[in-house]
């Protein structure tokens, strides 16, 4: 299957400063805004907000 423009590959970077970042995907149709999502930031060792970058 081909990659798909509807779901594009989208990195997430850490609010709290430390630089980490994660990799993920979305659906584009379901939300079209930046994704945010609390993840686990071990440099920081809490969860924080880690928010899309384009």
């Amino acid at each position: 299957m081909a990659r798909s423009e509807v779901r594009p590959v989208v990195t997430l970077r850490s609010t709290a400063g430390t630089g980490l970042s994660y990799v993920t995907r979305k659906n584009r149709r379901n939300n079209p805004d930046r994704l945010e999502l609390r993840k686990f930031d071990p440099v920081a060792r809490q969860h924080v907000l880690f928010r899309e970058v384009r």
